[in-house]
């Protein structure tokens, strides 16, 4: 009687935790979530030996997109879900290493995707050659404006500086190429530093997310290891927030002991809501002991930050643990074995959200959120 008493006791306590753990892990109102993965769909792109293009820098055909499929942008076109995707070939030997070109799929139902065979933005001759070549184009944001242009923010990356780039399209299939987003503010002072992920606000007009003015101008929050701001009056040319010396102005930065301890990096397009603008946010764990012990080392996950609708620089809230993080085998392995959720598409889709990452730098996965049913993120470790 008493082990039975004892096996019931601890039962109770591990019910208890567990239920704490889950409560502790409860979003706050203002956040989107929690996304869960629908079961036995993932990932929904994988990398195509089949695929080949000729590419007018090789001057060959290459297989464009046999090695990974990775970091997806994702918008509405035509009542369609397209998702952008970042895809490297086999030449070269680790991350970064490779040539990458962005590819194109499309869904009805968001998860079944049928894909172009040739990528629709790569380095080419072209005026970008010297930023994108041979790196290649990385790491796609796409959003639209409510007139249909499309707007696409992606890495220019030559193997020797990453900088934003701005493309723009009707359909999605031809880009025209603008250059990186900083080369007249300041001089071209920010156009020579290294510059990555830019989120441009948007907002929802009926159930279309369209990219949204405050003050009367776009704005872009941009950054790899810190969280930075632009503005912008044509989305083409952005001027970076700056203080009195012409730094950089930091909203948010790595905290010691947190899930976003080594970066804090722009996902998906950030939305404005009544509660004010949410950015989704990738934050990566520090390896040492400034890292939050409960993540793997080196692993990203993914956060959340609110910030004023009329103040898009003024802070209001932030999570202090992950709403997504990697789980599943396919989100811990491939080319980066820590473990990727790498979010940086979101699309408002038949009244649901649906959210595309990078799995391990690998695969593409989805995540689905329906407003109606808000529930916790995932749960902690």
């Amino acid at each position: 009687m008493k082990k039975i008493f004892t096996s019931l006791f601890l039962s109770l306590i591990l019910f208890a935790g567990n239920a704490f753990a889950q409560q502790d892990n409860k979003l706050p109102d203002w956040t989107f979530g929690g996304f869960q993965r629908p079961a036995g769909v993932n990932p929904v792109i994988s990398p195509d030996s089949t695929s080949t293009f000729f590419c007018p820098m090789n001057k060959k055909q290459v297989d464009w997109e046999s090695n990974d499929t990775f970091n997806p942008a994702a918008t509405i076109k035509d009542g369609k879900i397209v998702v952008l995707y970042r895809a490297e070939d086999k030449a070269g030997r680790a991350i970064g290493k490779r040539t990458s070109r962005i590819g194109y799929a499309e869904s009805e139902d968001g998860i079944t995707f049928k894909r172009r065979k040739e990528p629709v933005l790569y380095p080419a001759e072209d005026s970008q050659k010297k930023n994108e070549w041979p790196g290649g184009c990385e790491d796609p944001r796409v959003a639209v404006t409510e007139d249909g242009l499309y707007v696409i923010i992606y890495t220019q990356w030559n193997q020797d500086k990453a900088r934003l780039g701005i493309a723009t399209s009707r359909d999605l299939l031809k880009w025209e190429k603008h250059g990186p987003a900083f080369t007249k503010a300041f001089n071209g002072k920010f156009n020579e530093i290294w510059s990555k992920s830019g989120s441009i606000v948007t907002k929802l007009v009926g159930d279309k997310q369209v990219i949204a003015k405050i003050n009367g101008k776009y704005w872009l929050y941009f950054g790899e290891a810190n969280v930075n701001l632009a503005s912008s009056t044509d989305l083409i040319n952005w001027t970076p927030l700056v203080d009195s010396k012409e730094n950089l102005v930091n909203l948010i930065s790595p905290r010691k002991g947190f899930f976003d301890s080594n970066l804090t990096e722009c996902g998906p397009p950030a939305i404005v809501t009544d509660k004010g603008i949410v950015l989704l946010y990738n934050g990566k764990n520090d390896k040492g002991e400034d890292g939050d012990k409960r993540f793997t080392p080196n692993s990203y996950c993914a956060g959340q930050v609110l910030f004023d609708k009329n103040d898009p620089s003024k802070v209001l809230a932030r999570l202090d643990v992950p709403f997504f993080r990697p789980m599943e085998p396919f989100e811990k392995s491939g080319q980066y074995v820590a473990g990727t959720v790498f979010i940086e598409g979101m699309v408002y889709f038949k009244n649901k959200w649906l959210l595309y990452y990078g799995c391990a730098d690998s695969r593409v996965g989805v995540a689905i959120y329906d407003p109606k049913t808000k529930t916790s993120g995932d749960p902690l470790p």
